[in-house]
């Protein structure tokens, strides 16, 4: 027993799965980066053998920063799956290799076709092939939480013979409710002999909505590791949220006696930064990160926060980096002060990005009386891999209005700073605008999700579109603000074509 528990990030990986959640290798390393930052244990970085870019992708990731975090590769309990895991994280001075294979009843029947004793056997054969090419060594027994736990409890202590440090305990499919799920951590520290020779980890899914509560219960019953994703991003309903179960052990240590190494100031930071990426938007009441997370509209409890904050609020904004809009710069604020501003809101930018993010601010404040916290966050998550990309929009004219056919004329500059003019029509201006970059990109979209929605306040507030598109079977996001909502569509459009066309480019799976 320790009085810390390890976070072991699965965002890159089990988040990635989320349908349209897919990243390129330079987002992958952002995120990384970030996390590593954020003080997260663990990076399971991805599934080597699912494709050449995910090889490249964890291989990436371990070489920059394996000797920061612990890199973990996915494999299953086969020898191609982690003889690719192996090499993914080679380079890294921390490694870990993490092999999962299925047990429960009905994924023994339908899925596998394999009886115990296979299982028991296969299990063992691979953690053993893993542990000759690193020492750190996880298995997964999938599904454990609908396996049988005398099956459960022999097959998690011939992998810890085998040679697995860390067992986890995953509610493949988010079955578990809390009392269930210390009953099966509780079982295993009880009838395993060797379980003190591993850590026990808790890996739930949010189809009921109890990931968090389930990870909670498991770290009560013993378990000293839980893995996670940023904002609970993952298959089907979703992962337990990594900034809710930090903030539930800190928040409660009281109760639980234990911690993180968490540096939960950036919590909020990071959310935006994978929602920007994924396009996944964080919902307004998401707890601990969701933009009403810490407001307050009832006249009781704005008259409580006033006399005392702990009234009714339990943690504070600034334990979790959450940036309200406060009013902050306008027109007149040098580049010092939006330099101070911005390491405030929790960014440390390379002279040359924040150059680039204080001139859009120039231009801003030029549109708009007052810009905001929220609008500069807008501007820095905009800026976001902007320079990676394709083509990049230069200007673009519009005619549009009652009895006209709405008309685009765009103009865009590729990565060989080849200017491209084209035209389209289409049935308003936003539509007309898509059209138009889809010609000079050479990519053909379908629309299939669009949202604006205003950033700060007043007339003059940015509007942010959030679109997502559908191209040769795949879905892409893309998202911009600008105080025209038309121009916000167009840089949105073209980062959701410029995704598709870097993936259309990557060397397809063998």
């Amino acid at each position: 027993m320790t009085d810390m528990v390890t976070i072991f990030d699965t965002t890159l990986r089990d988040g990635e799965q989320s349908p349209g959640c897919s990243m390129t290798v330079a987002e992958k390393m952002k995120i990384a980066e970030a996390l590593v930052e954020l003080g997260v244990d663990v990076i399971e970085a991805g599934f080597p053998i699912a494709s050449p870019g995910d090889f490249e992708a964890v291989k990436a990731v371990a070489n920059r920063f394996g000797d920061r975090a612990i890199i973990c590769a996915l494999a299953r309990c086969r020898k191609d799956d982690i003889d690719r895991a192996a090499a993914a994280v080679a380079g890294a001075a921390k490694k870990r290799i993490h092999v999962f294979l299925a047990t429960s009843a009905i994924h023994r029947e339908f899925k596998l076709k394999m009886a115990k004793d296979e299982i028991a056997r296969a299990a063992v054969e691979h953690v053993a092939l893993a542990k000759s090419y690193c020492e750190d060594v996880e298995f997964s027994p999938e599904d454990a939480a609908r396996t049988e736990l005398d099956f459960l409890a022999e097959v998690v202590e011939k992998a810890i013979a085998a040679g697995a440090t860390t067992v986890n305990i995953p509610d493949t499919v988010g079955y578990a409710v809390p009392s269930h799920y210390h009953r099966v951590i509780t079982y295993l520290k009880q009838n395993v002999s060797n379980i003190d020779r591993a850590v026990i980890s808790a890996h739930c899914h949010n189809d009921l909505g109890l990931a968090v509560a389930n990870s909670l219960a498991a770290v009560e019953a013993g378990a000293r590791q839980v893995e996670c994703t940023i904002n609970g991003l993952g298959e089907r309903a979703g992962n337990a949220a990594l900034e809710e179960i930090v903030m539930a052990l800190r928040t409660r240590r009281d109760y639980f006696g234990i911690d993180t190494r968490i540096q939960t100031s950036k919590l909020c930071g990071l959310s935006r930064m994978v929602s920007t990426v994924t396009g996944m938007v964080v919902q307004r009441n998401k707890a601990i990160v969701g933009q009403n997370a810490f407001a307050h509209e009832a006249g009781i409890h704005q008259h409580g926060m006033l006399q005392d904050r702990s009234t009714y609020e339990i943690m504070r904004p600034d334990d979790v980096g959450y940036v309200g809009t406060n009013l902050v710069l306008g027109k007149h604020s040098g580049r010092h002060a939006f330099r101070t501003r911005v390491v405030e809101l929790g960014y440390n930018l390379e002279d040359v990005a924040l150059q680039k993010v204080f001139d859009d601010f120039i231009a801003l404040a030029d549109k708009k009386k007052d810009v905001y916290d929220a609008d500069i966050v807008a501007l820095i998550d905009s800026r976001v891999d902007a320079d990676a990309e394709a083509w990049h929009l230069l200007r673009f004219h519009i005619a549009a209005g009652t009895g006209t056919i709405p008309t685009a004329t765009v103009e865009l500059r590729n990565e060989r700073a080849e200017v491209v003019c084209d035209a389209a029509i289409g049935d308003g201006p936003v539509d007309a605008v898509c059209k138009a970059l889809e010609r000079i990109v050479g990519i053909a979209a379908t629309l299939e999700d669009y949202q604006v929605r205003s950033v700060s306040e007043g007339q003059d507030a940015q509007g942010e579109v959030l679109l997502e598109i559908q191209c040769q079977g795949r879905r892409y996001h893309g998202k911009a603000v600008s105080t025209d909502i038309v121009e916000a569509s167009a840089q949105a459009y073209l980062k959701a074509l410029n995704k598709a066309l870097l993936k259309s480019r990557e060397t397809p799976a063998s």
